[in-house]
């Protein structure tokens, strides 16, 4: 990569954006890093209070069920082997902002494609959608129908709204398996089991992937709270890169344009003529409007390269952008999974040719897509280690919490949650998949720009976040 880079968070029009929903009020690290912990504690003591209360349960329930000579005792899925287990997907679709119909398509082929080779260990597969809308409320909703139904999980889903879809579920004890990174809950929650590092590890991986190419590098963010912690993700990279850190651009984040920020961050990222320089917009759903004001300017200024990352950016804003005749051909990328078109996804594109061939809003190069497919892999490996035992919520969560590993082909590494992990201290007591990737779009395609995983533990473990 010898060209400069403009850095794009892509567009995200609803108010509550990914990125903000990592970032709290500001407060001293040591004060949110130690409240953390204490919330870490609690869960912990509380899904104790939950194992035992289920356990003392299961009791009466089974006394009650020698009484009744019933097979499966309520509020439990699967007991008998008989019943299918019943699992929970959930995304926004047909609102006017973020859209993953993919993961529930995808959820429900692969429920098909299990089923009709034999269920796991003998027993069917039932999956339950939900359509949260991108509303905290429909969030919530989704969640509560989840304890209704006795879901043994809720899998491979996306929201925006942690605050609002993990009490119920954690007052339930029902484990959220493979969420899409969108939310710090879903990498502090006790009942959490992430399949990738979010945000921050594609914030931080960019940084360092820049550090080695880019010139003087300008940030533009919002002039807000929820900006403040931009700089230190995006400058742990550059930092382990060995590069300054990027110049602090502020802009408003509900401004029609941004000519004048559009100006300054060109004038500095080009300071130095022998080293073009990288400009970095991270202005949410004004980014696109940041882009507009930034083509037209840019005339007066060197060429520069485009990037971005895939927690913002993923193959479907490509191909809706214009493709190979969009403004992301050539850009650098980080993501969490290897380029779609790394044979290890040949099984997930197989599942979707023989369930869901026709099915247009299965890509299987959408990033929420092959989240799902990890979180369905994560859920198969529970189970079959479960084998013919009681299959319920409390049962999945306590596999998961009891040493599992599991491999899912080389698209992560190996997984296993342990909240003892080595960003406890940094805020992520859950965030066990460090691992980025650097990918690049040619011809309108995301392809592999460098082989193989870029691990940026070390890198999260030394960001200043306020």
């Amino acid at each position: 990569m010898t060209e400069s880079c403009v850095y794009m968070t892509g567009r995200r029009r609803t108010p509550t954006t990914v990125l903000r929903a990592f970032l709290r009020p500001t407060r001293p690290a040591r004060a949110v890093r130690a409240v953390r912990a204490v919330r870490a504690v609690r869960a912990v003591r509380a899904v104790r209070a939950v194992r035992a209360a289920a356990r003392s349960a299961s009791v009466v329930a089974a006394c009650a069920s020698l009484l009744a000579g019933c097979g499966v005792v309520p509020g439990t899925t699967g007991g008998s082997g008989d019943d299918p287990i019943t699992v929970m997907t959930w995304a926004p679709e047909n609102t006017r902002s973020t859209n993953k119909p993919g993961m529930p398509a995808l959820a429900r082929a692969y429920v098909r494609w299990i089923n009709r080779h034999g269920g796991i260990h003998g027993r069917r597969l039932r999956v339950l959608t939900c359509n949260e809308h991108n509303d905290s409320v429909a969030a919530a909703k989704c969640a509560r129908r989840a304890v209704k139904e006795n879901v043994v999980a809720v899998v491979g889903s996306y929201s925006q709204f942690g605050d609002s879809f993990f009490p119920p579920l954690e007052g339930a004890g029902i484990p959220y398996i493979g969420g899409y990174g969108a939310t710090e809950d879903e990498f502090t929650s006790v009942l959490s089991y992430p399949v990738n590092g979010g945000q921050p590890v594609l914030l931080a991986g960019l940084g360092k992937e820049l550090a080695g190419s880019c010139g003087p590098v300008s940030l533009v963010r919002p002039d807000s709270i929820a900006g403040d912690q931009l700089p230190g993700l995006l400058d742990s990279g550059l930092e382990a890169g060995g590069h300054p850190f990027a110049q602090d651009l502020l802009a408003a984040d509900d401004a029609t344009e941004y000519s004048a920020q559009a100006e300054q961050a060109l004038r500095q990222a080009t300071a130095n003529p022998g080293k073009k320089g990288c400009v970095i917009p991270a202005l949410g759903d004004r980014t696109d409007t940041f882009m507009d004001s930034f083509r037209r300017v840019r005339e007066d200024y060197p060429a520069v390269r485009t990037a971005t990352d895939l927690g913002s950016v993923d193959q479907t804003v490509i191909n809706a952008s214009g493709g190979a005749s969009g403004p992301y051909e050539g850009a650098y990328i980080t993501g969490w999974y290897p380029a779609s078109s790394d044979p290890r996804w040949d099984t997930l594109k197989k599942v979707i040719s023989e369930e869901a061939f026709s099915d247009n809003r299965i890509d299987p190069a959408d990033a929420g897509v092959q989240t799902t497919w990890i979180a369905y892999t994560v859920l198969r490996t529970v189970l079959e280690r479960i084998g013919d035992g009681e299959v319920s919520a409390d049962t999945v969560r306590r596999t998961l919490d009891d040493g599992l590993k599991v491999t899912t082909g080389g698209l992560t590494p190996t997984l296993q949650w342990r909240f003892e992990d080595a960003l406890s201290a940094a805020g992520f007591p859950r965030l066990v998949n460090t691992d980025v990737t650097l990918q690049v779009v040619r011809g309108g395609q995301l392809v592999a720009a460098r082989r193989g995983f870029v691990d940026v533990t070390q890198t999260l473990q030394d960001a200043d976040l306020p």
